[in-house]
């Protein structure tokens, strides 16, 4: 493993958790998992021999998974973004991952273990170069949950149209 690795703080729902997200994303795996020995568990409160720590690849991306307790939960300021080219690829994402979970505005959701993800069209970025572009997908982003690559596109053809490019 080298390189920039996100490293998620689970209470105790490490490998569960890696397991669950190495069975939606393609080109995935679980690697090593560690457990907790006697001076691990006596610092952590682990109980001797629980699931300390899960690596695993997402889509080739490296990963570590830590039970380390209730001390500390995700929140919306750190998300993963999973860019999408079908509208397909957008609602298997979706599907899979508010189950258990919630979505949220605007192409983000919540999993079942609080992680938070962007499930957006790969073509976002591009649509969102010009500013003037921009505002009429923002627009419509911001009526949306599940963000619908149709809907989107038409908005930004619109602005053409429109001769607001």
């Amino acid at each position: 493993m080298k390189g920039l690795t996100p490293f998620l703080w689970f209470d105790d729902k490490a490998e569960e958790a890696a397991r669950f997200y190495t069975s939606i994303f393609k080109n995935s795996k679980i690697g090593t998992i560690t457990r907790y020995g006697d001076a691990a568990a006596a610092a952590a409160g682990r109980p001797k021999g629980s699931v300390m720590t899960v690596t695993f690849q997402l889509d080739g991306q490296d990963f570590i998974a830590l039970n380390g307790g209730p001390h500390f939960k995700f929140t919306e300021a750190v998300s993963f973004v999973v860019n999408c080219d079908t509208q397909k690829e957008i609602d298997e994402f979706w599907e899979k991952l508010t189950e258990g979970g919630e979505p949220g505005p605007c192409g983000w959701l919540k999993d079942k273990y609080g992680l938070s993800w962007q499930i957006v069209p790969a073509a976002l970025g591009e649509m969102m170069k010009d500013p003037r572009g921009a505002e009429r997908v923002m627009e419509a982003i911001l009526k949306m949950k599940r963000l619908d690559i149709k809907t989107l596109k038409e908005a930004y053809d619109r602005s053409e149209k429109a001769g607001v490019r």
